[in-house]
């Protein structure tokens, strides 16, 4: 790893570019897709139980080399005017839970009095996720009635949406009563992050696609028929994600350290690769092609995020002239079409390349994925030793952009983040409008880096230890300051609490990891996305070619 050269985090680690990154062969998705298919996991459907109305319970069981896991379904006949995506809604379509191993008559009974209250039940220790999902309301109701015509849906219809339902909520971790990550972390199939939610929705897409079915074969028995496989593969399980998961990024710099850590090695490791292989480049410019169609389907309303295609449009016209006549001579060369896209392409069109340069090089990248976790529970300890001239030092290298920022300017620190009392949830307010700053959350570590360092400029002791024993407001800030030269990528490298900071960056930095498409902003603060969409599903597992399902498109 030292003779390869990796991106520097003044470059990497800033709002604009992370709201710039595209999923990637290292995305949670793909990782557990691959295993699944690697170790020839078998997904049957023990249960399918739904009523004429939609309501009933299905179970979907995968069985691992070692252990099996089972997606508990519960279907709700939900009233429209109570289908909202907002955390505050009661009433959901579907509700699910992943349950560790295969759950029995009695959990299934225990399941039902709780999984469809979501965070009003309670769930337990053998179940690992929480979630819940809602109809699409532009295409439920239009597929269950082509399907039960005997007819199929419009494949543009279907392109326009991309999914019948959308998740307003994936928990796991321990909330509400959930296994907690540890008991879980050491096994294989768990051991990258976020796998327990990945394949929890996995798992619900199967369910979907099958609930549309049966309900339209219970409208119409004599004529309905099931969706076209091509179809069925166009769509995914839409997400529609808020404020509450952009704080993520920040309360966890060791994880986001590892991620972007992974993915820069990735790229540094292809860049230094002294020749391109005619079968290398033949996949490369193979998923290119995919992704270039899949982009053109990548719709959205909000300003933001068409300034961001249109970008993305003239980088793919700029890269359509290049890729014709790269044919891979030269030294270097995957490396030399790097530098070329950082001279003349978008941030967005940069990391586009950058995920499609992984394409080829599956092998090369091979127990990345195992390096993206972070054990949250070794606690990082101060050195109290540290001379405070060393934690200057260590200021001026790893929080340079903070202390050059005027904090005393209004715009600087216009925002807050604060805890919604009724939701529990994370919030952003406006600090000059609202009486919030006694709630504010230590959510701004540019603005408490600044801080601390000026509090050091006359410090008379001359020690951390005896600097924190009188000035303890400083720890939290002075924790992540040792831990920077250890976790170089664990700091957004910008300000979390200024007028013009977009949350959706953050959101989407994180969701990109996830494996997550066609980002559809709806605001500055929430965004929709899709999961899975184009993946195989399990019974097409065994005869997937390649692992480029996640550029598939419509037919």
């Amino acid at each position: 790893m030292t003779d390869l050269v990796l991106r520097p985090p003044e470059q990497v680690m800033t709002l604009s570019r992370l709201g710039s990154l595209h999923q990637c062969r290292l995305s949670f998705m793909r990782q557990i897709l691959r295993r699944i298919r690697r170790e020839n996991w078998q997904i049957t459907r023990p249960r399918f139980d739904i009523t004429a109305r939609g309501e009933g319970v299905a179970v979907y069981t995968a069985q691992g080399p070692k252990r099996s896991y089972s997606l508990v379904a519960f279907a709700h006949d939900l009233p429209p005017e109570m289908r909202s995506d907002r955390v505050i809604a009661t009433a959901w379509d579907s509700t699910f839970t992943l349950f560790d191993g295969i759950p029995t008559e009695q959990d299934i009974e225990r399941l039902r009095a709780n999984v469809p209250l979501q965070e009003a039940g309670r769930i337990s220790a053998k179940e690992l996720s929480l979630s819940r999902a809602n109809r699409s309301a532009r295409l439920w109701d239009y597929v269950v009635d082509c399907l039960a015509k005997g007819t199929q849906p419009e494949a543009s219809q279907l392109a326009n949406v991309g999914y019948l339902m959308r998740t307003t909520a994936v928990y796991g971790s321990g909330k509400f009563g959930a296994s907690d990550r540890a008991f879980v972390a050491e096994r294989a199939e768990f051991e990258a992050p976020f796998q327990v939610e990945m394949l929890s929705v996995y798992l619900t897409r199967a369910f979907v696609a099958d609930l549309v079915e049966h309900m339209a074969a219970l409208k119409a028995p004599e004529t309905a028929v099931s969706l076209a496989p091509a179809l069925r593969r166009s769509l995914g399980i839409g997400n529609s994600t808020g404020l509450g998961m952009a704080p993520f990024l920040v309360n966890h710099p060791r994880l986001l350290n590892n991620w972007i850590m992974a993915r820069e090695y990735a790229l540094a490791k292809i860049r230094a690769l002294p020749e391109a292989r005619a079968s290398e480049l033949a996949a490369f410019k193979a998923a290119y092609e995919k992704a270039c169609a899949s982009v053109a389907l990548w719709r959205s309303d909000h300003p933001l995020q068409q300034a961001k295609l249109a970008a993305l449009a003239a980088d793919i016209a700029a890269l359509d002239t290049t890729l014709a006549d790269f044919d891979g001579s030269g030294p270097q060369p995957w490396n030399a079409l790097y530098l070329w896209a950082e001279k003349t392409l978008s941030e967005e069109g940069q990391e586009l390349l950058v995920s499609l340069l992984m394409e080829p090089h599956g092998a090369l990248l091979e127990g990345l994925g195992a390096c993206m976790q972070a054990d949250e529970h070794a606690l990082f300890r101060i050195n109290g030793t540290m001379p405070l001239a060393d934690l200057k030092a260590l200021l001026k290298t790893h929080y340079a952009w903070a202390l050059e920022t005027d904090w005393q300017s209004r715009d600087a620190c216009a925002r807050l983040w604060y805890v919604s009392e009724s939701k529990l949830e994370p919030r952003l307010g406006e600090r000059f409008e609202e009486p919030l700053e006694p709630y504010e959350q230590p959510l701004a570590p540019g603005r408490d880096a600044a801080r601390l360092f000026a509090a050091l400029q006359d410090a008379p002791e001359p020690t951390v230890a005896e600097f924190l024993a009188a000035h303890p407001e400083h720890r939290h800030i002075l924790r992540r300051v040792q831990m920077a030269p250890g976790h170089p990528y664990g700091e957004i490298r910008d300000n979390t609490i200024s007028a013009e900071m977009k949350p959706l960056d953050m959101l989407r930095a994180k969701l990109s990891f996830f494996g997550a498409t066609h980002f559809d902003p709806r605001s500055d603060r929430w965004v929709r996305i899709n999961m899975f969409r184009g993946a195989p599903y399990p019974h097409e597992l065994a005869d997937e070619q390649g692992d480029t399902w996640v550029y598939g498109v419509a037919p």
